[in-house]
This record gives C-alpha cells, structure tokens and sequence, in this order.
C-alpha cells in the first residue's frame, strides 16, 4: 500500500439522540449528559451531548477507510467543545508522516458551526508490519488532596466479554466495515475507551462528568470473547477548577495490557449536584 503526506479521508454524518442511547447500551455508559435530556438541559451543556468514544468511533471509520486493516497504536484526543444532538458532523483524518511501518494522521469531527468537537491525532501500523510500542511511565501521584470525596490512589475497574452480536451492533451504528473487526474478532479501540467512558461516567468521578482529554495506547490486540478487565485511577485532583486526572488501563485475561491512557475530566456538575442534595 502506498501512503502519502496529505491523503485524507472525510465524511458527513448526522448524528442522533437515538445514537447516543445506542452507544450508551454498547458502551455501558449511560452518563446523564448523554442520555438524559431533563439533566444535561440543567448543565452547562444545555442539551445531551455525544460520548467521547463515539466521536472516537467515527474517527475509526475514517481511518478504516484510508488504511484497511491497519492496526492502531495510539490515539490522543482533545474534546473542545460538546457535540450535540440533531448536529451534522464532519469527519476528517490527514496523513501528516510516513514511515516504513507506521503512519500519523491528523483526527478531527467539525460541528455544522465549524468548531472542533474532537481532535486529535492517530499513529497506525501499516498493514503487515510489526512495531513495539516503547513502555510508558506510570505518572506519579501529585501531593495529596481530597476534592468532594475523591483521593489520590481511589480506582474503580469493570470486567466486560464483547461478543460478535456487540461488534454487528458497533459496524451497524458506526458504518465501519473494517476487516480487522468484521472478520478477524479484533475489537475496535473505541470499544476499549468505551469501557473507559463506562466508568468515568458512572463510576469515577461518575454521573454528570465531562471529559476533557484522553489518550491512548494499544500495545496489542484484544478479540471478542476475552474478558476484558478496565480500570481507572485518580492520579491528580486540582479541586479549585474541578479537575481530575486519571490512569486508564485495560488487560486480557492473561494480565497483559491491551490499552492504555490517561484521562482529564471535570467534576464540576457532580460537585454542583453533590452541592445542592447535601
């Protein structure tokens, strides 16, 4: 496959209150602000907006479409501004470097108004080629704080077993059609951060958290029919701007990493309710 700086590959695509609820169900993050209309019109926010992961899924399925069966190393991703239901999306990912194995690209989904709703950039290995991601430093804990019941050190982790009925689920509100899922078991990253979502939205922080930032790594592949274990850790707190930075992990069921990241979410709309119902 020939790859050159500056192809790119771009679509449209409306996106749905019915596709937050769908990815709500796949991911198990049913976070309020994505699903719960009475709730998020009470936020900042002002109406539901759609998951991280999703935009992320979107992403996938351009990359997908540049690079069939190009395998992900690692994804890093700002969420500037809430993407909201009934908006016409536009996804875009540009080469920007080439090598002999890997390729970076450039992620971006575009609101109707043009601002950024995700952005990004993206590392492949070009298919057929083999790469080792370098091991990264676990980032140590910051000087103890508490903020509105959180500490240093506080974790929460999930175990979940994709099946093929979830990856039909996930090429069918997606639209990615890419081999590696449809027909080798892999399962797409955006599944993996979803488990992220998954407790970052219910769990830790928890309902009404805003994600700000992530990134992510895949050191190997994860199939359908692995229990897949995922955890989060609180790793910083700056609670005079309600901030909170998290390890995010997830391992095979041989203890091996098969994503890794961290995570910068705001508290704030769970401090404000904690406020208010104390």
């Amino acid at each position: 496959m020939t790859v050159e700086i500056g192809q790119q590959a771009t679509f449209r695509r409306t996106i749905t209150q019915r596709d937050f609820d769908r990815f709500a169900t796949l991911s198990g993050d049913d976070n309020p602000i994505h699903v719960d209309t009475a709730f998020a019109t009470g936020t900042h926010f002002g109406g539901t907006v759609a998951h991280g992961m999703f935009l992320y899924s979107n992403i996938g399925r351009a990359l997908g479409q540049l690079l069939p069966n190009s395998p992900q190393l690692e994804q890093t991703m700002l969420f500037p501004n809430p993407t909201y239901a009934g908006d016409e999306i536009e996804v875009c990912v540009s080469v920007t470097a080439v090598t002999n194995t890997t390729v970076t690209l450039t992620t971006t989904t575009t609101r109707s108004d043009g601002q950024p709703g995700c952005q990004g950039e993206a590392r492949l290995l070009l298919a057929g080629a083999s790469a080792n991601l370098p091991k990264t430093a676990v980032p140590a804990a910051t000087t103890a704080v508490t903020m509105s019941g959180y500490r240093l050190g506080q974790s929460a982790n999930l175990m979940r077993t994709f099946t093929s009925a979830d990856i039909t689920e996930y090429i069918d509100l997606v639209g990615d059609e890419n081999e590696l899922y449809r027909e080798n078991g892999r399962l797409p990253g955006a599944l993996l951060g979803g488990l992220f979502s998954c407790l970052l939205g219910t769990e830790l922080p928890g309902r009404g958290t805003n994600w700000l930032k992530q990134s992510l790594r895949f050191p190997r592949p994860a199939y359908v029919g692995e229990a897949i274990t995922a955890s989060v850790t609180i790793t910083r707190l700056r609670p005079e701007k309600h901030l909170v930075n998290l390890r995010t992990i997830c391992t095979n069921p041989a203890r091996e990493i098969v994503c890794e990241g961290e995570a910068l979410v705001l508290a704030k709309e769970m401090a404000e309710t904690v406020s208010h119902h104390s």
